[in-house]
């Protein structure tokens, strides 16, 4: 692949915050724990020795949450690494995702598994480290998760259940994936592939199972561990946390004040905490635990309880009880030996209201690292490129900007008036003066008629630039499709594409191919094509 790298302070797409953490702004530096560099790693290993995780748990869990699939040998050697107390991971998230959803649901993936490599060199061989992907199966905002934009078609899954997505029927799924068979075609490739992709939703319960065995099938190979952590046998080792939530409600005025310093120093709120930062979970319910008039609420049902009683619910089912975002990073590090965590601009920045509620609970604070962004540019597009004199820096530009440049590099005349314009704003200038000497009311009816009159200038600028639009009809609709096309509604491709039209073009060639582009800890948009033949 021909690889470019592109600053993200040129990408206007992206957050503030998520810049300025990515560039190393040092306002954020209060906010996290590690510099995410390499060499940061042999610190944070120091700081897990003799941390109490549930290993064996963990382990086990595992072990029964990939019995109905065929195992990958790295995925085995990696879940029974994970009892050994010099195993770490580096974790990244997301919600169980139909079809993989968009692209950046690959790349966190890769972003991770290289991540783990590296660290694991860095460190030595006294230390092991684990890729892991946690499967968001709690989460209940059902319209992120269930469509998949594949050849400009919006496929998407409605169960017709409420409650956790992760625990809706895969079956239901089933009646979707004709929808896609048929737009894969019928070439040998695309039956492989829709047959790989059908065998991961086919037999599975849930469409958290579905969604691990989808991950396993395509990237089980480079021993990236899937794991769900809705589970009772989990959840009890985070049940403290939960009843201290309940009872104390510290998070909501520890996270609150770190928002507030974070706004102080000109950052954006990225997720605002409430009260009771816990869910009421059931099959078919996810809702909000409250606090009234003495009694805990659930939200949108009749459920209510005591102090007394909703303690004794989490001590004899905690599975019942789900984190929200504020609280779902405390039980993840609680769970894993966990050195870095791989995230998007917009989970890192709720990671940065973190810190400070970690302390307070006295949990390992990991490193935080910015997923890889990609942009993905087939022949077509370079083709396309090349015939307007495009480059891959230009492809970020704004496209009236782009357009203009175009037209400016390929028109005999001179399409800026700019010179003109401060030669009039010039004269009208020296007029003011001299009738401003005379009588001071003058002067400001010189510069009414300056406005007017640079007014008309650009009025004549512009009409030369569509008279040259014109004449470049189709090289100025070509830019414009190219940009919608790789920047659909002036939005990212990656949150946009499905991988799964790379996958039959590429095949699993791709995967690895982006595994090798990708090095560690980049900090720049990387801008990725096919070699030329």
């Amino acid at each position: 692949m021909k690889k470019v790298s592109i600053p993200f302070q040129q990408v206007s797409q992206l957050s503030k915050t998520d810049i300025a953490y990515t560039t190393g702004d040092p306002l954020l530096s209060p906010f996290y724990a590690h510099q995410p560099t390499l060499k940061s790693f042999s610190d944070i290993i120091e700081e897990r020795k003799g941390k109490n995780y549930p290993r064996k748990d963990l382990v086990e869990v595992l072990r029964g949450q990939y019995k109905p699939l065929v195992l990958k040998p790295a995925v085995i050697e990696n879940i029974e690494a994970l009892i050994a107390e010099n195993t770490f991971t580096i974790v990244t998230a997301h919600q169980p995702s139909f079809l993989f959803g968009p692209l950046y649901f690959i790349y966190k993936a890769l972003s991770t598994v290289n991540l783990a490599k590296a660290v694991e060199k860095e460190t030595g061989s006294a230390n092991r480290i684990i890729p892991v992907y946690v499967i968001g199966a709690e989460d209940h905002d059902l319209e992120e998760v269930n469509h998949a934009k594949i050849f400009g078609k919006q496929l998407v899954w409605e169960p017709g259940e409420n409650g956790p997505v992760g625990s809706m029927q895969a079956s239901s799924t089933l009646s979707v994936l004709e929808e896609l068979k048929s737009m894969l075609g019928e070439k040998e490739d695309a039956k492989q592939l829709y047959d790989r992709i059908l065998h991961a939703y086919s037999g599975k319960e849930t469409f958290a199972e579905a969604t691990q065995a989808l991950i396993h099938e395509f990237l089980g190979d480079t021993g990236l561990v899937v794991l769900n952590m809705n589970t009772p046998v989990l959840k009890r080792h985070f049940a403290g946390i939960l009843q201290h939530e309940l009872l104390e409600q510290d998070s909501s005025k520890i996270v609150n004040e770190s928002i507030e310093k974070l706004n102080e120093v000109g950052f954006k709120t990225q997720a605002t905490p409430r009260e009771i930062n816990v869910f009421y979970m059931k099959p078919g319910l996810r809702e909000r635990i409250v606090f009234e008039n003495g009694q805990y609420k659930v939200l949108n049902t009749d459920l209510e309880f005591t102090q007394e009683s909703i303690l004794q619910e989490l001590e004899e089912h905690p599975e019942h009880f789900s984190p929200n975002v504020i609280m779902r990073p405390l039980y993840q590090e609680i769970i894993l030996p966990n050195l870095a965590y791989v995230g998007g601009g917009g989970e890192l920045a709720y990671w940065l209201e973190r810190k400070t509620q970690f302390e307070h609970f006295g949990i390992p604070y990991p490193m935080l690292v910015r997923r890889h962004s990609v942009l993905w540019l087939d022949k077509d597009v370079t083709k396309k490129m090349e015939k307007l004199g495009l480059t891959e820096q230009n492809l970020f530009e704004d496209t009236d900007a782009l357009i203009r440049n175009y037209l400016e590099k390929n028109t005999e005349g001179d399409l800026s008036l700019a010179e003109e314009i401060q030669a009039l704003k010039n004269l009208y200038k020296q007029i003011g003066s001299k009738a401003g000497a005379i009588d001071p009311t003058l002067e400001t009816a010189v510069e009414a008629e300056s406005v007017k009159a640079v007014s008309g200038f650009e009025h004549w600028e512009n009409r030369l630039l569509r008279a040259e639009k014109q004449k470049h009809e189709t090289a100025v609709n070509q830019i414009r499709n190219l940009k919608d096309r790789l920047f659909p509604e002036n939005g990212l491709q990656e949150r946009v594409e499905n991988i799964i039209p790379l996958l039959l073009k590429y095949g699993d060639k791709f995967l690895l191919d982006l595994l090798d582009a990708l090095e560690p800890l980049e900090t720049e948009f990387i801008v990725l094509q096919p070699d030329p033949e």
